[in-house]
């Protein structure tokens, strides 16, 4: 089976979308060959029947340079691949699915977001299958729509044996997006303090290009709040990177509202913190404990200090039961499944 992988970035030094590298590592050995079409490339080191195409996105901002390259790479390398998958970006199927048809290839594409519409269900219309991992995606609704394993290395993300988490401390990672809702952890941060509950609190990431006055709506919250000696910023680091930055804290604080099934829990889980979240999906598998209403400061900063409450043995324990739950979203597991899909 020879796959053509449409994706934004491919760049293993990349905070956000660094894990497509890994990804694309372990794909390729279920595959004869991929090409890899990116808007844009950076740090890569990938096996030897793995090529990489860029549209240009490091070099210029020329959208219609960009679909240019997309059909004409697709034309040039059509006989070497089988397949098309579109990872979340469904404006390629819109821009080039009339193209992969015509051209006799299947497509699918991979998105997983609790935002969608009239394009998404078209995109959704050329697709022979559609993946995604959350049941509350807006794509969880089609009819060849299969689930898929989030897609975790756990040979990597595991806790360092080098680190040892601070007492106490709350992590959160990820994008500094309203869509990740942190403001919602610091109000849980400032009434855990009103409370008297002793703790240290890190935020990793970077905002997107329009959302500096968020991250600076945030830090001034803080400010408010009292908590500058207790909260910290950071920017964000390559995926690869991340394992010591969970491995150092022993709570972790998804605040993602259902649809977004972020790897990062899973990732979090696997190296050992105690992951907090309202996401629904995570009912299934996580102790009520660790489950607080979205968007809710106060029952977050409620089960977090009954978390720290706990004994050390009693918490020792709590952490390998949620780290066993890691495997079944494994990426090998992922890969297996989703090349079996493509190939059936």
């Amino acid at each position: 089976m020879r796959l053509l992988i449409i994706t934004q970035k491919i760049d293993r030094a990349d905070p956000v979308l660094g894990f497509v590298h890994r990804w694309v590592e372990e794909f390729s050995k279920h595959l004869k060959s991929v090409v890899i079409v990116c808007l844009q490339k950076g740090d890569y080191d990938l096996p030897g029947n793995v090529s990489v195409l860029s549209l240009g996105k490091e070099k210029w901002k020329n959208k219609l340079k960009y679909i240019f390259l997309l059909f004409y790479f697709s034309i040039r390398y059509f006989n070497r691949y089988d397949a098309v998958l579109v990872h979340m970006n469904q404006e390629y199927v819109l821009a080039a699915g009339w193209l992969w048809k015509l051209l006799g290839k299947r497509i699918y594409m991979w998105r997983n977001h609790f935002a969608g519409g009239i394009s998404t269900d078209l995109a959704a219309i050329f697709c022979t299958k559609v993946f995604c991992t959350s049941r509350y995606s807006y794509t969880a609704k089609y009819r060849n729509t299969m689930f898929m394993p989030v897609g975790v290395d756990t040979a990597t993300f595991r806790p360092d044996p080098a680190v040892a988490p601070v007492p106490s401390s709350i992590l959160s990672l990820g994008r500094i997006a309203p869509s990740k809702n942190l403001d919602c952890l610091v109000g849980a941060l400032a009434l855990l303090k009103a409370k008297g509950v002793k703790f240290t609190a890190d935020i990793y990431g970077n905002p997107p290009a329009d959302g500096e006055m968020y991250a600076e709506s945030l830090k001034k919250q803080v400010v408010e709040a009292k908590l500058a000696g207790q909260v910290k910023f950071y920017k964000g680091v390559p995926n690869r990177e991340t394992v010591k930055v969970y491995s150092a804290h022993h709570i972790f604080v998804n605040l993602s509202p259902n649809g977004m099934y972020d790897k990062t829990i899973f990732e979090a889980m696997a190296c050992g913190c105690f992951v907090f979240a309202s996401n629904d999906d995570l009912r299934v598998i996580l102790d009520d404990a660790l489950m607080f209403r979205y968007n809710d400061p106060a029952d977050l900063a409620e089960k977090i200090t009954k978390l720290l409450a706990l004994t050390d043995v009693e918490r020792t324990k709590k952490a390998a039961n949620i780290a066993g739950l890691v495997q079944t979203h494994s990426l090998t597991r992922l890969a297996d499944e989703l090349t079996r899909a493509i190939q059936g």
